[in-house]
């Protein structure tokens, strides 16, 4: 039986989506973004799932659009496939701001492209030593899409958004380090072992302040402090008088570990 492109395990509240095509490094597919879009709307509603990790197999991340598959459609004339590629890298960047979820982009390898985007729209990226990262589209011809424009520019400014974009340079794991674009870079040795950590200390937190924490840090970066205050009072109002708010502070008085509800 032919592998599947794209792989999603769930173990220890952890959700895991791998990007299974490592012979052509993790391009995507059809099968791939459809996939990945449905996997995304499974795991929004459900409660087990605590975080959600995007990586690859093999030696990289994802490299983005199949420009083999590109250039047919350019023999064929033909728009319309680009077109539907594109509203589902839409569909997915807007579903993982949506998701309560974290969600952490592994990045393993190479990440170029559409790939880069898609880890630049997860809320947190970590990355192994071997990480090389670029804006690849203008060496093609075309301009950044899955949400490049608007993470890529929140992260780095206007300035730097323009150098990645206009040259398509690599850079390596500590550029991206010191540009912001990753929040941790680890030895390629205990890269996943690391992650794997990582992910389970968000997964062992209090969900719904977690969730919280996620809104309330999009509201405070694209909205005026009116809403991000209002916002704060909201969801400090709603969490109060939880369990986990409970637990987490008999946890502290009694100087234990909370255990917060749901977790694994």
């Amino acid at each position: 039986m032919e592998a599947a492109e794209l792989i999603c395990d769930v173990e220890g509240g952890i959700a895991t989506i791998t990007f299974n095509r490592p012979e052509v490094m993790n391009a995507f597919s059809d099968e791939m973004r459809g996939a990945l879009h449905q996997h995304l709307e499974s795991i929004a509603g459900d409660p087990a799932v605590r975080c959600v990790v995007l990586t690859g197999a093999g030696n990289a991340f994802c490299a983005g659009g199949d420009v083999a598959s590109m250039v047919q459609l350019q023999a064929e004339n033909n728009t319309e496939v680009v077109e539907a590629r594109m509203q589902v890298g839409s569909q997915v960047m807007q579903l993982i701001r949506r998701l309560p979820q974290p969600v952490v982009a592994a990045v393993n390898g190479a990440a170029a492209g559409g790939g880069l985007n898609l880890a630049l729209g997860c809320d947190l990226r970590l990355a192994s030593e071997d990480a090389i990262f670029s804006q690849a589209f203008v060496k093609i011809g075309l301009v950044p899409d899955w949400g490049g424009f608007h993470f890529l520019t929140q992260l780095v400014g206007t300035a730097k958004a323009l150098e990645l974009m206009m040259t398509g340079d690599r850079i390596d794991a500590d550029q991206a380090l010191a540009l912001g674009l990753v929040n941790q870079v680890y030895g390629r040795d205990e890269f996943r072992d690391r992650a794997r950590t990582f992910a389970e200390r968000l997964a062992a937190g209090p969900a719904e302040a977690i969730a919280r924490i996620k809104e309330g840090v999009y509201v405070g970066a694209e909205r005026s402090l009116a809403e991000a205050l209002s916002f704060e009072y909201r969801a400090q109002r709603s969490l109060f008088l939880g369990e986990d708010a409970r637990e987490g502070m008999q946890a502290f008085v009694e100087k234990r570990r909370p255990k917060f509800g749901g977790s694994p």
